[in-house]
């Protein structure tokens, strides 16, 4: 093996973990319990969260995963915060299920 290609194969297995990490909703997706849940699915679901969720939301957002009674609270709330993310977070879920409807 040449110098320049240990060099670039070195580079390329740094970078792979950062290339494969899933972020928050869509590992919760995959450590779900739902029988709809699969790897393509959550990764699809995943991508549209990266689309349209800041970090943060994406965190609580994948919180629901774990603990549905979360998302209800939310929902009910009366805070403005609370009520801004519930939007943005109905239009999340609204773009995932046109987006990665089989």
């Amino acid at each position: 093996m040449s110098k320049t290609s240990l060099v670039l194969a070195t580079i390329v297995a740094a970078m792979l973990p950062l290339v494969v990490q899933a972020g928050p909703v869509e590992g919760a997706c995959n450590r779900s319990d739902r029988s709809a849940a699969n790897r393509s699915l959550c990764a699809c679901v995943g991508q549209v969260a990266d689309m349209t969720l800041r970090g943060s939301d994406q965190k609580r957002a994948a919180s629901f995963f774990k603990d549905p009674d979360r998302a209800q609270d939310v929902k009910m709330s009366q805070r403005d915060s609370d009520d801004a993310f519930w939007e943005r977070y109905k239009a999340f879920g609204a773009m995932a299920e046109a987006y990665c409807a089989g």
